[in-house]
């Protein structure tokens, strides 16, 4: 009698943000599988995510980039969700280098790797609701779907939209099992400090004023990092291959009123409020919202945890009881800027 293959997955990424959320979240609801966590640790990448990790676990320190070692690493799973990339959105306006590099060669590199590992059942390439563009600010009923045209507005959105586009590329051409799995703006624990919800926490923490840029007009749809895994999840064991999916909460925001919400929460004055520019091309008077019809239909997933005030109020709650997580990271950064 033929023995079933057990699931093995491997997470790229998985020492970052939604990564370690990620993967913690499968050690708990699904501790019979295997997981790979595998991560450059560059400067989002932080082992002190993980705490301890319930099942079988396994850590790999490796580049996306690095076709050896994801080689060795994908032996014998059958499960991926690709999460390394470069993220913060205002670094390329630095140096968009580490994005192509990353976010593009990256991702062609671990579809390469799977094409080439036998036991590979499904993938998914975690992608970012930002590759459809900004919507105008006062077209509060129009949201971008599954089918809108992709119309990035910077270079973060450009270089996930062609990782997008050369996955699915690799499905019609290869059958390689992908799937696209787009999410609006996450927020929760663990997010690196250069992130505008932990960012202005933290700076009320230390007792500094949180830079609102321009004036604050821009919405976003704010996800809590739980409910975005749960929908990943969602996609890997249910999704159909060649197939986008769009993750979103209906929980929009401006950052103006993101901003009111945790000075409210925190017991701070308006006056903890520091006006800058906005940042080059970035349309902060722009509206970013995802339909969400589809994984809610197909995949029968809805979002849980993301309202607020209590989802914003509980992540304030964890950057105040964890100082000592995120203060290790704020010194590190000034020491880099220094």
């Amino acid at each position: 009698m033929r023995r079933e293959r057990s699931t093995s997955v491997l997470v790229t990424g998985g020492a970052g943000f939604i990564g370690s959320n990620l993967v913690r979240y499968i050690g708990r609801h699904r501790p019979d599988w295997n997981i790979v966590n595998y991560d450059a640790l560059t400067h989002a990448g932080n082992l002190g995510n993980l705490g301890t990790v319930a099942g079988r676990y396994t850590f790999v320190h490796g580049d996306v980039r690095d076709r050896e070692t994801l080689r060795r690493a994908l032996r014998g799973c059958t499960h991926v969700v690709h999460l390394a990339a470069e993220t913060l959105v205002d670094r390329p306006l630095a140096d968009d280098a580490p994005f192509i590099t990353t976010n593009v060669h990256g991702t062609q590199t671990l579809l390469d790797a799977c094409r080439e590992t036998p036991t590979i059942e499904r993938i998914v390439i975690g992608s970012t609701g930002r590759v459809y563009g900004p919507l105008p600010i006062d077209a509060t009923r129009e949201r971008s779907t599954e089918r809108s045209p992709l119309r990035p507005s910077g270079p973060y959105a450009e270089s996930k939209a062609a990782a997008d586009s050369q996955a699915l590329a690799h499905h019609r051409t290869f059958d390689t099992p992908v799937m696209i799995a787009r999410s609006s703006t996450s927020f929760g624990p663990c997010q690196y400090p250069e992130e505008t919800i932990p960012r202005f926490v933290t700076n009320l923490l230390d007792g500094w004023q949180v830079p609102l840029h321009g004036d604050g007009r821009g919405v976003r749809d704010w996800i809590h990092v739980i409910d975005n895994c749960e929908a990943l999840l969602a996609v890997l064991e249910r999704g159909e291959p060649g197939e986008v999916y769009n993750i979103g909460a209906d929980n929009e925001h401006s950052l103006l009123e993101l901003t009111h919400e945790i000075l409210r929460l925190m017991d701070k004055p308006e006056s903890m409020i520091r006006n800058v520019p906005d940042r080059p091309g970035h349309g902060h008077d722009h509206r970013y919202a995802l339909d969400t019809t589809r994984i809610r239909e197909e995949l029968a997933w809805r979002p849980t945890r993301s309202a607020w005030p209590e989802a914003l109020a509980d992540t304030v709650a964890w950057y105040t009881a964890n100082r000592g997580w995120w203060n290790k990271l704020t010194e590190a950064q000034a020491r880099l800027a220094a």
